[in-house]
Order: structure tokens, then sequence, then C-alpha cells
């Protein structure tokens, strides 16, 4: 299977990331299949290995984050891997949202639990985990609640275009 792994480039956050060819899976951080001294082999890697190996900040200033999004009929794209047309509104996704909030009560690991089997972005296999971003490369809203956590904090409900979401901050 470590031969169906590249490294590719993400066109929205300008940083390497695992790709499988033949389960679309990706991945930040390196496969676990995948041994470390064979990563530098894989389709790509050179721009991985540049950027410092994805586990440190490829630039300073930048943050790392998880989220747990909701989408609704209002986001701009209203589909999910879960949902091929949503149709919930703003206000149920926020609800759907606070029910999430109570259960997580400030547990990273809960968070990312409920992340893997509720956020509708594809960052739910890996825990809602987005990687390292900075300044400009996530909308607005997203960007600066992001900022303004602690790591380890949980933020309230931020709403963007995307959806709302809850944010940890993990790095």
């Amino acid at each position: 299977m470590s031969g169906s792994w590249e490294v590719r480039m993400s066109n929205s956050k300008g940083i390497p990331y695992f790709f499988n060819r033949e389960t679309k899976q990706s991945s930040w951080e390196p496969p676990a299949e995948v041994p470390k001294e064979q990563i530098s082999s894989l389709p790509g890697a050179k721009e991985y290995l540049v950027s410092g190996g994805g586990g440190n900040p490829p630039a300073s200033g930048q943050v790392r984050a998880s989220h747990l999004l909701v989408k609704h009929k209002g986001s701009r794209r209203p589909a999910s891997w879960k949902e091929s047309n949503i149709t919930r509104s703003q206000d149920e996704a926020i609800a759907i949202l606070r029910g999430y909030q109570a259960e997580i009560g400030g547990s990273a690991e809960k968070f990312a639990e409920l992340a893997s089997k509720h956020s509708d972005c594809s960052s739910h296999t890996n825990g809602g985990d987005l990687g390292w971003f900075g300044h400009g490369q996530m909308q607005k809203p997203f960007e600066d609640g992001t900022y303004a956590l602690e790591v380890g904090q949980i933020s309230d409900v931020i709403s963007s275009d995307s959806g709302v979401h809850l944010i940890l901050r993990t790095g």
C-alpha cells in the first residue's frame, strides 16, 4: 500500500500533504504504513522535505488548527462527504454544532472523535486537522477566530462562507 502514496501540494494552503491514489485518502502527516526512510522516495517528496517535514510550521507566524464544520443551505458549497445536498438552515447548523460543543467540553480527544464522525469537511479523515496555515490562507472569520485562540483552546461558534465551525487551535 505504501506504493500508492504520493506527496502533493495544497493549492489553498501552499503546503505539501500526502495522498493515496488508490483510496483517495489525504493526510497532512506521513502515513503510518510508510516507513520514515521511504518518505524521500515517494513521488513529490521533495516538496515535503523542503517544507521541513510537515510537522513544523513551514514559516513563522503560522498556526495549526482542527475544526468541526457543519454546513447549511447557505454555505458556498452545500454538499459534503456525508450529504450530496445539504438543506438545513444556518440556525439548525448552529444548533447541531452547539450539541457537539456540549459533548466536547474542552476535550481535544472528544473534539477529534466528533470531527472524524460529523464534520462536513474532508479534514474529518484527520480528526479535523487542517495542518499549518498563515495569514490570508483561510477565510477571514476562520483565520481571525484561530489566531485569537491560545494553543489547546476551542472557539465558540464561528461562521464563514463554508458554514459554521468549532475550531481547536493545536499549534
